[in-house]
């Protein structure tokens, strides 16, 4: 019987620093001879529209009319994703190989302005997956392009938001030889974008270097800690990040868990640069489930340093318990947030409500995009989602809705997002 222990059973059982608080116990199963190829595929549809903080109005096909002001922002696309994966090649190596394809319909020159993502032209197609993998014992390898999970590298992970996920260029190394102890090693080298699957960039010139450790010795807890090291990354100087989390499960019939998350990204000391200093974060998360209910109440702090708390890949979404649908600018840098999250089975799915406050220091991160102003403030964000699943559960539906407030904008901002995702 095979021995090899492939990694993507692996990577989906651990519970690593910055992902969901609810407990999962890890499942390995044993090893099965398999021959041939496995094919997955998925079709998506996805529309956006937002007014542009009171510049246009919902439903309206942005352009650059009336004095070059945006006057709305509608996005749209198709997308068909095609996979194969093979567990065993010969003498225990596999491949797996993905292709991404996406289009437009022609809606972009009638209902919206542009796409939420590309692969290079409007219709084009990318090869988002394409590695190479092999276990031995309780050790496994994975080589090529490939998809990081948040809950496996809180810095540097594949996002879920979009049309299709990101992927990056890295090897990943998994060993379980030690008893309740998984052992994690990574080299990423570089990534596409979440909005271009096409745009492949180095995180680092000479790479990034990821080391994680979880422990479940004690019962109902499990701890984890995540050591980066991205050598010359401000230019001749290294860069660590230290990110650690602790997930303690209460055993109550409501399933209670409390999640504690922090770190700190450590930059040169000796440089004298103004403003090039070390940024720490902390965050904490209780919840549970009440029946057909559940609950949680989050809260995330980080100070002014030099380096957002965010993923290295895209620089979009943040590792946080406190991470929205669209708060991520207001929460990364010099920002203390809460959020409260509560959900309820209905209707054949799930309704969600979220609502967060984020007192905005004079130090918060600001991407140069439109919208966005200096200045200490603050910002509360509500979201309402509904999400479902139909045709055999073959098919996943999703509705949602995001109110935004933020005082140093002249207005408010309203964004509706849907898609249907089918799975093949």
């Amino acid at each position: 019987m095979k021995k090899a222990l492939l990694l993507s059973v692996v990577a989906s059982t651990m519970i690593m620093a910055g992902g969901d608080i609810a407990p999962v116990e890890p499942v390995v199963e044993a090893p099965v001879e398999v021959s041939g190829w496995d094919f997955t595929g998925q079709a998506v549809l996805y529309y956006q529209t937002r007014d542009v903080w009171g510049n246009g109005s919902l439903f309206e096909q942005a352009n650059l009319a009336d004095g070059g002001n945006r006057v709305g922002n509608s996005i749209a696309n198709a997308g068909i994703q095609l996979g194969a994966v093979n567990k065993d090649l010969f003498y225990g190596i596999g491949a797996g190989v993905e292709l991404s394809g996406l289009g437009t319909l022609g809606l972009e020159e009638e209902i919206v302005n542009g796409t939420p993502q590309s692969a290079g032209d409007k219709n084009d197609a990318e090869i988002t997956q394409v590695y190479l993998t092999y276990g031995i014992g309780n050790t496994s390898l994975k080589v090529g392009r490939q998809l990081l999970p948040k809950s496996l590298s809180p810095f540097a992970f594949s996002e879920g938001w979009n049309v299709f996920k990101n992927t990056f260029e890295a090897a990943l190394l998994v060993n379980t030889d030690i008893s309740d102890t998984t052992l994690v090693y990574a080299f990423v080298k570089r990534a596409n974008s979440v909005f271009n699957l096409s745009n492949w960039s180095e995180i680092n010139d000479d790479g990034v270097h990821m080391g994680t450790i979880q422990n479940k010795s004690i019962e109902n807890l499990t701890l984890t800690g995540t050591w980066y090291y991205a050598p010359d990354m401000l230019v001749t100087e290294d860069v660590n990040v230290l990110w650690a989390d602790a997930k303690y499960g209460f055993g109550s019939e409501y399933g209670l868990v409390l999640g504690l998350q922090g770190g700190v990204v450590m930059g040169p000391d000796d440089l004298g640069i103004a403003g090039v200093n070390d940024t720490t974060a902390f965050g904490a998360k209780i919840g549970g489930n009440f029946g057909m209910f559940d609950a949680s109440l989050a809260y995330s702090s980080v100070d002014d340093g030099a380096v957002p708390i965010h993923n290295l890949g895209t620089g979009v979404k943040t590792p946080l318990y406190t991470q929205m649908i669209f708060n991520q600018n207001s929460i990364k840098l010099d920002s203390d947030t809460i959020v409260a999250r509560a959900g309820m089975k209905a209707l054949g799915g799930k309704f969600g409500i979220a609502y967060g406050y984020s007192d905005i220091g004079a130090g918060a991160y600001m991407p140069a995009v439109t919208g966005n102003v200096a200045g200490e403030g603050e910002y509360s964000e509500l979201d309402l989602t509904y999400k479902t699943k139909v045709f055999n559960d073959s098919t996943t539906l999703f509705a949602g809705y995001v109110y935004q407030d933020d005082d140093r904008m002249d207005d408010t901002q309203n964004m509706l997002r849907f898609w249907a995702r089918y799975n093949f």
